[in-house]
């Protein structure tokens, strides 16, 4: 069945307001945005939010601030005077949603708690995410992504395995975590305010957000017993699975998952089915324990061959397998390419590409608008809310916006 497209979004007319930095909140509203709402990021007259100077890899601006800021209106606001705040308040009185990941307890000292803001907007829908949650010895310490990777038990089953060889994941997987479930916390928020006509609070911890994804290692070091060792690239509990050398420099990722699979393995891309027979390998325990050996007849097989010649030969058994791509492999991935995912933005540099966001919807198109400059909106907004341009020069001259 088709659906015909009207470009009618889940968000339209919802409205968002973010007090916001880094990346877990801005990509929480990111994403609401490119639902339809409308979100409008309160940020600190002349320095903003600090992720905007993080580097200037993109045409001069912050690769983390373009990835996270599409779509958005910048208003600055020096929230620390009353005239600023009383801007703020005006904004929130027409807002479904407040996302804030400050420091903690800093929203509270401002009066923007889930508690006051609750008596005076009762529909307001408020997500505080922090680095451990309300409450608890840890509420205060500061959380850095890496931080959290580090209590969230990430790094003792990332990296190698010398005891010097653990690793960061390359993203800021902890921050993600936490703007993933921040933002299927709020759009969960909306359905139950539709049923009860009130907002309510969404309390996010990176560290809880963390541990969630951590759930295998987690349960299979139930009760004590040895954690999975940390293996590089590699499946830490079943093998083969990860990376392989092949005969022209390149390198090749592939996976196992069952015997039917090892036996294909064996027969067609190895050629060598009697190995399939060989004590050592006849289970995934076995393989996994005697992985050296087995990878070091896997590599040599492979010697010989390209790694074009690797995976069509892995395509044929079939065995799963993927090409181990640096960012320009990803840039120029042809899967991409052909799904037609990339569009352009605008920003204050000038067009740049964007991948359209993962969960396309035959029933609309998601909003790519641009990423803002620093102060964009405030202008417009300010009038929006009745101030005049003679309003707006003093605020400016008095540093409020």
């Amino acid at each position: 069945m088709n659906v015909q497209n009207n470009n009618i979004r889940p968000l339209d007319g919802i409205t968002v307001v973010s007090l916001e930095h880094a990346i877990a909140a801005p990509f929480c509203t990111r994403q609401l945005a490119d639902l339809g709402a409308r979100v409008i990021k309160v940020e600190r007259p002349g320095s903003g939010d600090f992720a905007r100077g993080y580097d200037e890899r993109v045409d001069g601006l912050a690769s983390h601030f373009v990835w996270t800021n599409r779509s958005k209106e910048s208003l600055t606001l020096d929230l620390k005077q009353a005239e600023a705040m009383g801007v703020l308040e005006q904004v929130l009185a027409k807002a479904d949603v407040l996302v804030q990941n400050l420091a903690p307890g800093a929203a509270a000292r401002m009066g923007l708690s889930f508690e006051a803001l609750h008596e005076r907007f009762p529909r307001l829908i408020v997500c505080d995410i922090s680095g451990y949650g309300e409450g608890g010895p840890y509420e205060q310490k500061k959380a850095y992504d890496l931080l959290i990777q580090s209590e969230g038990g990430f790094l003792s089953v990332t990296g190698g395995p010398g005891e010097d060889e653990m690793a960061k994941a390359g993203c800021s997987i902890a921050d993600i975590a936490a703007g993933m479930y921040a933002y299927t916390g709020v759009l969960s928020a909306l359905m139950l305010r539709d049923k009860t006509g009130e907002g309510s609070r969404v309390d996010v911890s990176m560290l809880e957000s963390l541990v969630e994804w951590m759930g295998y290692p987690l349960y299979y070091a139930y009760q004590g017993a040895t954690p999975p060792p940390r293996a590089g690239a590699a499946h830490a509990t079943i093998y083969p699975y990860g990376p392989f050398p092949t005969g022209d420099g390149g390198t090749v990722m592939l996976g196992l998952q069952n015997e039917r699979e090892w036996l294909a393995f064996c027969d067609k891309v190895l050629l060598q089915p009697e190995l399939a027979r060989d004590e050592r390998f006849s289970a995934n325990f076995k393989r996994s324990e005697n992985r050296a050996e087995l990878r070091a007849i896997i590599v040599e097989s492979f010697s010989t061959l390209s790694a074009d010649e690797v995976i069509a030969r892995l395509d044929a058994a079939p065995i799963a397998n993927a090409h181990v791509n640096d960012m320009a492999g990803v840039w120029a991935h042809p899967q991409l390419k052909a799904r037609q995912r990339w569009t352009d933005v605008g920003s204050p540099s000038g067009m740049i590409p964007a991948l359209l966001p993962p969960g396309k919807n035959t029933a609309f198109t998601p909003r790519m608008d641009p990423v803002p400059a620093l102060g964009e909106h405030t202008d417009s907004l300010l009038a929006e809310l009745g101030y005049t341009g003679t309003d707006v020069q003093r605020m400016r001259e008095q540093g409020a916006v």
